[in-house]
């Protein structure tokens, strides 16, 4: 099972950069269990605007059956890390 973790951010929003280390810190324990997937909406609106992204950061936790968790605004790392458990990841 495939298991990604898609971080809709910008470059100008501050509560962006506070989720950053937590998804790095994340990335680096976990290794490749999961797809980190950073998408930048003012690059990528199409892909913001298919996932229905209004607010940010927005993380969307993703398997081979679909959508398994929604995040909105700054999350704690062990929120994340159970929705990635109940992801397959």
């Amino acid at each position: 099972m495939t298991v990604s973790l898609y971080d809709f951010h910008a470059d100008w929003c501050g509560p962006c950069k506070t989720q950053d280390p937590i998804l790095d810190e994340l990335k680096e324990d976990w290794g490749d269990r999961f797809d980190l997937e950073k998408v930048n909406v003012d690059e990528e609106q199409d892909v913001a605007n298919e996932y229905q992204v209004r607010s940010l950061p927005t993380l969307i936790i993703e398997n081979d059956d679909g959508i398994v968790e929604r995040f909105v605004g700054v999350t704690q790392r062990e929120d994340i890390e159970a929705a990635l458990e109940r992801a397959g990841a």
